[in-house]
This record gives structure tokens, C-alpha cells and sequence, in this order.
């Protein structure tokens, strides 16, 4: 059977944070092992799906895109990153302080800002010096064999090679302004698709991109699979509609 969707921004964030709360290795790490969740807007959701706690998303983000003239200014006091025990939250923790108590296949969240899917690189926009979170993060994933999960929406999906574009950011040349650093990543990168796959067991196949009123950067999607499965993912999907964006 075969049936089309359209998501938003918004409504892709919900159903990957969804898709990755059901993951079996973020399950059984619920159960016992440390879980980090990086700040950031797709991890917002995850936050809540984790924990089962509404929670202003705003106060959840690190570096982001948003528009050049009209952007809106929040005043919200940023929340402390969720570190999760056993399931259970740690205050005491941060993304940084819980990578001293992380061990073999510990759960790290950090989303992105790029995608380069075919090819299974993302790519994190870098402000700070010192590579931010994911320059802090990553030596530790590697050389304790963390995993490293990255729930990013196929709107961040680019055109160009990241790794290419890295390279030419960090060429020396004169600068107008900012020109933020570019870091490539490979992990489980984790998308609409595989959240369908996961919750659903359909497979999800983009046949369009972008549109009007709300849904510009949302994603059209292709549903195939067993009649019953495909039923599930567009209840599902119906279920998360009307989620609403941040403003």
C-alpha cells in the first residue's frame, strides 16, 4: 500500500524526537546507562518525549539559524542540559561533566545544522574557537566508543559536499562578518525515515520539498509498505499535525 504525507518543519521534529525515544538502544540505556541530549530544537521535542515534561523549547537551543532581519528575541532563561541515569534526570551532569561517567555504548544526542544524507555526513555549524559542544564531546565518543545519535529533519539537507565546504571555510581568505566553522560528522544520523521505519515499519521516500503558509522547508513524503503499517504511520503522522513552530 502506498499513501503521500506532507510535515512541516515543526511536525518532522516531533515525529524524529518520537522515532528516536523508541530506538532500542536509547531504550535499554533508559533502563540502565547514561543518555546525553544536546540542546537544540529537534532536541527539545526529544526532551519532552523523554521525560514526559512540557517544556518551554525555546529554553532548550544552542546555535541556530534564524532569519537575518525579523528574528524574534526571547526572554527565556536557558534550561540545564538533560543528562539522563538510569532513566532518571541528573542535575549534577552536563553535556560535558557526563562524558567523565559515560561508558561503551553510552547514548550522546546532538543534532545538526546540515545534512549530507546519501553520503551519511552531517554537519555542525561551529561559532565557538574550541568547537562548542560536539569539540568537546567528541574525543571522549571516540575514544570511549559512545554512540553518537544525530536526529536531524531532511530540511538540512544541502547541495554541496560538507566536508568540501568545510575546507573552504577554514582556507585563510579575508571575511565580511561572521563566517561560522563547518564540522562534518558521521554517526547515526537519523531522520524522518528512519523514525517511519522505527515507529511504523513503512518505508518513507521524499518526493517534494518545501511549499507556503507554514509549510516552507516541510517535506513531502511517499509511504510504502504493508496496508496495516502504512494505516499506523499516517494515524501517526495525522496524530502530530498542527504542531506548532517556534515563534
Amino acid at each position: 500500500m502506498k499513501t503521500e504525507i506532507v510535515l512541516t518543519v515543526a511536525e518532522s521534529k516531533r515525529l524524529i524526537a518520537k522515532g528516536v525515544a523508541a530506538l532500542d538502544y536509547v531504550q535499554d540505556k533508559l533502563q540502565k546507562g547514561v543518555i546525553v541530549v544536546a540542546s537544540g530544537s529537534t532536541n527539545g521535542c526529544l526532551y519532552e518525549e523523554l521525560t514526559g515534561q512540557k517544556i518551554d523549547r525555546r529554553a532548550y537551543l544552542t546555535g541556530r539559524t534564524t532569519p537575518a532581519k525579523g528574528a524574534p528575541s526571547w526572554q527565556v532563561e536557558a534550561l540545564h542540559d538533560l543528562v539522563l541515569v538510569d532513566g532518571k534526570p541528573d542535575p549534577s551532569l552536563d553535556r560535558f561533566s557526563a562524558l567523565e561517567k559515560m561508558s561503551w555504548g553510552d547514548v550522546y544526542i546532538k543534532g545538526a545544522n546540515a545534512l549530507n544524507y546519501a553520503a551519511g555526513v552531517a554537519g555542525i555549524t561551529i561559532g565557538h574557537p574550541r568547537g562548542g559542544t560536539i569539540g568537546g564531546a567528541m574525543g571522549t565518543i571516540i575514544g570511549s566508543k559512545l554512540r553518537l545519535l544525530i536526529p536531524v529533519g531532511l530540511e538540512k539537507e544541502i547541495p554541496f559536499d560538507i566536508e568540501e565546504a568545510s575546507a573552504i571555510i577554514a582556507e585563510e581568505d579575508e571575511r565580511l562578518g561572521m563566517v561560522h566553522s563547518l564540522w562534518p560528522v558521521r554517526g547515526h544520523i537519523f531522520t524522518e525515515i528512519e523514525a517511519l521505519d522505527v515507529l511504523c515499519g513503512v518505508d518513507a521516500i521524499p518526493v517534494a520539498a518545501g511549499s507556503i503558509v507554514g509549510a516552507e522547508g516541510g517535506l513531502r513524503l511517499l509511504l510504502v509498505g504493508e496496508a496495516e503499517a502504512v494505516k499506523k504511520a499516517a494515524a501517526l503522522v495525522e496524530s502530530i499535525q498542527g504542531e506548532l513552530a517556534l515563534s
